[in-house]
């Protein structure tokens, strides 16, 4: 009897270690597909994210919440006294001083829904993130090389949020608007956590790319780099107002390119490419030619050594990409930047270095 019992209790941790080890994180076999979903979901996420956060730019409504609060900042005001207290704190930075002195407290509501709609959806996309994550994880479907990857992505996503308050707090002082710069790191780090989740989904529906294929990898990966390049630069010109001065194209007042002592008229020099406005416009026209001749070079080398082949097709929608932002940039520049070309220039951004990922990861091998 004895036996019998020991025998049962055997065989019941035994089928007991099985599952635990089934379902462990070394686990091989992952719902891939379900994986897939996921990070598609989390970059449409991301995506509305940075359209949203341009929204927000534009309307000047990224200075109205003046605190970071991450978890009792989830709920906007519910009273009047609270909103009356929220904007006698907006009242105290000078963009409200000197920008907005007569701004009555409707209009203060406005703006601030849409930082604090910002902000939210930030808060949502973590979730979104790290709750599947975690499931993923204990239930054993991630597979293994993924994971250091994911984790990666969850501390880029906390870094993005301690990145918009660091920018934030550059405006509630001695500026009437955010730094340039530190609007420009916070608009890389969101573009960065796009085309790595656009790497991460494209890669878990491997296809071995051909011999032809993979001598395009080099001009893909310069592609992608410039992008981002140009993403970040969109950025310092956006957050100097550069785009409302040299609306005219192909030149800027009247030249090519500007004189010397316009383009370095800062000390010290290095100063010039990040606060500069002629400088920094100058430099955003330059590398989307350079971006532009770099996507048709491309297409050219594909139709020369993969005639026929995926990545071939894939570099003429790219280049096509690339030629539709690039008119979206001069029609924004020419019409002096409203609201809707301004948010369609940066949407129609995020598409091209979409695109520009998920050529370049087609090209890696599976």
């Amino acid at each position: 009897m004895s036996r019998g019992i020991a025998s049962i209790k055997a065989r019941d941790v035994t089928d007991v270690m099985s599952i635990f080890i089934a379902a462990t994180p070394n686990a091989r076999v992952g719902d891939v597909s379900a994986i897939r979903l996921w990070l598609w979901i989390v970059a449409a996420m991301v995506f509305a994210m940075v359209v949203v956060g341009g929204a927000t730019r534009l309307t000047e409504s990224g200075l109205s919440i003046t605190e970071w609060k991450p978890v009792t900042g989830v709920l906007p005001p519910l009273s009047d006294a609270a909103w009356a207290e929220q904007f006698e704190k907006y009242k105290q930075i000078p963009q409200y001083a000197k920008l907005f002195p007569t701004m009555a407290l409707a209009d203060f509501k406005t703006i601030f829904f849409w930082e604090w709609g910002h902000r939210l959806l930030g808060r949502l996309i973590g979730l979104v993130f790290a709750l599947p994550l975690g499931w993923f994880w204990l239930r054993g479907k991630l597979p293994r090389g993924l994971k250091p990857k994911l984790l990666g992505l969850l501390a880029l996503g906390g870094l993005q949020g301690a990145v918009g308050w660091w920018m934030v707090a550059s405006g509630l002082t001695d500026r009437v608007e955010v730094a340039p710069e530190r609007l420009a790191v916070h608009l890389l780090l969101a573009a960065v956590t796009f085309a790595a989740l656009i790497w991460l989904a494209v890669g878990l529906a491997p296809r071995a790319p051909g011999p032809e294929e993979q001598r395009l990898r080099g001009g893909a990966s310069w592609l992608l780099g410039l992008v981002l390049a140009q993403i970040g630069l969109g950025a310092l010109t956006a957050g100097g107002r550069a785009g409302l001065t040299y609306n005219t194209w192909p030149w800027m007042d009247g030249r090519l390119v500007p004189p010397a002592e316009h383009l370095f008229r800062l000390e010290p020099w290095w100063k010039n490419f990040l606060e500069n406005i002629t400088m920094v416009q100058f430099e955003h026209r330059m590398l989307a030619y350079l971006l532009v001749g770099a996507a048709l070079w491309h297409v050219w080398r594909a139709r020369k050594t993969a005639p026929g082949a995926r990545g071939g097709k894939r570099a003429v929608v790219l280049a096509g990409l690339v030629l539709v932002q690039a008119g979206l940039g001069i029609l924004t520049l020419l019409l002096a930047v409203p609201i809707w070309a301004g948010l369609l220039h940066q949407a129609f951004a995020m598409l091209v270095l979409a695109m520009a990922a998920a050529h370049r990861r087609r090209l890696a091998s599976p």
